[in-house]
């Protein structure tokens, strides 16, 4: 008799679960950016709230929430009540590196949320000061290893992708340099071109117009493809550092425990999204790979973050070893 209460109580919240996915979304959506406004994650996420607020007919509006490498927004997030309509939008940091760099973070991401989908990836880009005396990746990684001691690396604080992506690297090829933390990468590129920093990591669309005017030199894209807005740039696999390989995910998260029902609606509209030609011209226009198709949706997502964790966790933490 306990058993068939416990089974129709299941049942009735299944369908209460399933009542509420076929309203929802019935008031406005948050979406929390745990970045400042105007970098790629803001843009990014900024891209998919239009994507919701047309495919499901209400207002998605995006929340920037910063601090601590975007760890304070993924937290609040993690805490959010579970209906639906608190989102974040995070990335390969807050929600696979960050354990690495924060043992008491509060939140674990394979844990804490319910993956909606990948969006893209922003594969980054190495770049130096115009007058580093290094012109490919090889002649920069002995140049690096004989000047290691007064060598300065910037990036946009500890957690942030350009942070990680230089951590990679560093690893890669074994050197400790300075690491000199800024609000951003716009800083840190301000810096470079002042002759204060001699290299940095980022996706490519920060760089790409000091590049282009020649400011400053681009050595290596860390993934397997060329980026089609620097087709000249080698990959860190055509030069033979398959290591240095970072191109962060950009994807949609809700709080643990919110409705599968609501989860698959939030999934399918990101996916009629991307197939759209004016987003994914938005999408490239910043250097972003779109998740193919048998990419998204959350199981695909989920499996993503717990590859990352493992693959990431034990190189961010031998890397930030004192």
């Amino acid at each position: 008799m306990k058993g068939q209460w416990i089974a129709a109580a299941l049942l009735a919240l299944a369908g209460m679960s399933g009542a509420q996915a076929q309203d929802y979304p019935t008031k406005t959506v948050t979406v929390i950016v745990p970045f400042a406004p105007g970098g790629p994650a803001d843009i990014t996420g900024r891209i998919v709230a239009d994507i919701f607020s047309r495919h499901l007919g209400q207002q998605f509006v995006v929340e920037n929430v910063v601090g601590a490498g975007g760890t304070i927004g993924a937290l609040r997030a993690a805490r959010a009540n579970p209906d639906g309509y608190t989102i974040i939008s995070g990335h390969m940091g807050t929600n696979a590196a960050a354990p690495a760099f924060y043992p008491n973070l509060g939140y674990d991401p394979e844990k804490d949320f319910e993956p909606i989908g990948l969006i893209a990836d922003q594969p980054e880009l190495l770049v130096v000061r115009k007058d580093l005396p290094v012109n490919n990746l090889k002649e920069f990684v002995a140049y690096a290893k004989a000047n290691e001691s007064k060598l300065n690396m910037g990036h946009a604080g500890v957690g942030s992708v350009s942070y990680i992506g230089c951590l990679l690297f560093n690893a890669a090829i074994g050197i400790k340099p300075t690491m000199v933390p800024f609000t951003g990468t716009a800083p840190v590129i301000n810096a470079m071109l002042g002759g204060l920093i001699d290299y940095e990591c980022d996706p490519v669309l920060g760089p790409l117009p000091h590049v282009r005017a020649g400011t400053i030199k681009a050595l290596a894209i860390a993934t397997k493809k060329r980026s089609p807005l620097l087709p000249d740039v080698l990959t860190s696999y055509e030069q033979g550092l398959p290591e240095f390989d970072c191109a962060p995910f950009y994807a949609l998260f809700a709080p643990k425990g919110t409705p599968k029902p609501i989860v698959d609606k939030l999934a399918e509209a990101l996916n009629k999204g991307l197939k759209e030609e004016a987003v994914q011209k938005r999408l490239t226009d910043l250097g972003a790979d779109i998740a193919e198709p048998s990419r998204r949706g959350s199981k695909a997502l989920g499996e993503l973050v717990k590859s990352e964790v493992a693959r990431l966790t034990p190189i961010l933490k031998a890397a930030t070893a004192k």
